[in-house]
């Protein structure tokens, strides 16, 4: 009896599939792009923000079939874009009857947008995202059944593309998780997980692929300290923001991890853990400038992160690399808050920083005391379950990218600044 049941689920599964097919050809929603093409595949993984959980889906998808001949598609390199849920099946059923009651929208659809632009038209871009709402890392990771669904998507991509010919490859993936370890204080070595979890996916990317080049993480930053239960932005030892830290190290020390932008200058629906869907465009966009650095082989991108810390007498001196000089001290996209956010704190839980000025590519934060042995902090701060520009963990330092970088969304037009990493430092 059971046996005759699973092929009955297994029939029900292949009617609905070839159903969800006809249904694709007589809408036109099939890929019927001719000729030689680079497809080239940057999904996005990791937790609720991966799959834009609460954003209001702002991207038509037809318009944007359309308006980029066909060239942006997902992991069956069509058009039939919907919700995305863990098991396979319901993504079919989903797609069968357009049900968008769980489609959000994702940073990879601006990502894609920007991407076609800059691209040539032998040049097909597959996004999709992958993972699941409320996921400790430890989900995400080899051993975990996520992972295996998300290369199974990169591998169904990699055979529809060499089916018709095409040349395939995936330069990166965007990384978008940690705020499940940051509020329920999980056990696992986050840094040492994230590095291991990027090991396993690059080489399992190349087995599929063939691609001699490695796989790239495009890191945006959670910021969501404040919403960890135990949060104290006075703890000398601020365990919440390990995976944060997490993440300004990999940028700096390891060249397959590259920027995007972190989340505090945006606008949090309920101002808790998600951000809107102008947030995730906007993390769209700084996903597609260093997708298209690792693309054309112009280099590592860092975006605003801290690169040394010196002292000289009671004050502190951090040294950024910022992308797009000037320095700005920003209280209008991002409510000021204390010392633009910066903290310096001692052993004894006390705050001795009195005041803060830029110069050039560093701020000087004047202490009241020797900061040495202290920890230097950005953005670790907000009021009690808060997130967002507004009361949540933030800071108000970006640099001047947006002078020249804008983006439209439905009739408004937004700089694309970099804003500086949260970050927890030791000044030795």
């Amino acid at each position: 009896m059971k046996h005759f049941r699973k092929i009955l689920i297994a029939l029900g599964i292949l009617i609905m599939g070839f159903a969800v097919y006809i249904v694709a050809v007589i809408t036109h929603y099939h890929c019927t792009l001719e000729g030689h093409k680079t497809v080239i595949c940057i999904p996005v993984y990791g937790q609720s923000l991966a799959l834009g959980e609460e954003a209001a889906r702002i991207t038509d998808f037809d318009s944007l079939r359309i308006n980029y001949d066909g060239r942006i598609v997902n992991e069956h390199l069509n058009y039939q874009f919907g919700g995305y849920a863990e098991q396979r099946w319901r993504r079919t059923i989903k797609r069968l009857f357009g049900i968008h009651k769980r489609s959000f929208e994702l940073s990879i659809y601006r990502m894609a947008e920007e991407l076609a632009t800059q691209l040539g038209n032998d040049t097909i871009i597959c996004i999709f995202p992958g993972g699941m709402g409320e996921s400790p890392i430890r989900n995400l990771t080899k051993r975990a059944t996520l992972y295996p669904r998300f290369i199974y998507d990169i591998n169904e991509a990699y055979m529809q593309a060499k089916k018709r010919g095409w040349e395939f490859c995936v330069p990166a993936i965007c990384w978008m998780q940690g705020e499940s370890d940051i509020r329920e204080y999980t056990k696992e070595d986050y840094k040492e997980t994230l590095k291991q979890l990027h090991a396993d996916l690059n080489k399992a990317v190349k087995v599929i692929t063939h691609q001699k080049m490695d796989v790239h993480f495009v890191c945006y930053q959670s910021n969501a300290v404040s919403i960890a239960d135990r949060f104290n932005f006075l703890d000398y030892n601020c365990i919440e923001m390990k995976p944060s830290q997490a993440i300004v190290d990999f940028i700096n020390e390891d060249s397959l991890f590259d920027a995007s932008g972190p989340t505090y200058p945006y606008n949090f629906m309920r101002e808790y853990l998600h951000i809107d869907a102008i947030g995730q465009q906007h993390i769209g966009y700084l996903d597609a400038i260093t997708v298209m650095n690792i693309i054309k082989g112009k280099g590592k991108t860092y975006g605003l992160i801290p690169q040394s810390l010196s002292v000289e007498g009671n004050d502190v001196i951090v040294n950024f690399r910022v992308p797009c000089p000037p320095l700005v001290i920003d209280t209008v996209n991002v409510k000021y808050t204390d010392h633009y956010g910066f903290s310096v704190i001692n052993c004894v839980g006390e705050n001795i920083i009195s005041d803060v000025s830029l110069e050039g590519d560093h701020v000087r934060l004047i202490c009241n005391n020797s900061p040495i042995n202290c920890k230097v902090r950005y953005a670790v701060n907000g009021d009690k379950l808060k997130s967002g520009r507004l009361h949540g963990p933030r800071g108000n330092l970006r640099d001047s990218q947006g002078e020249t970088a804008k983006m439209t969304v439905q009739g408004t037009t937004y700089p694309v600044h970099n804003w500086a990493y949260q970050f927890d430092l030791l000044c030795k």
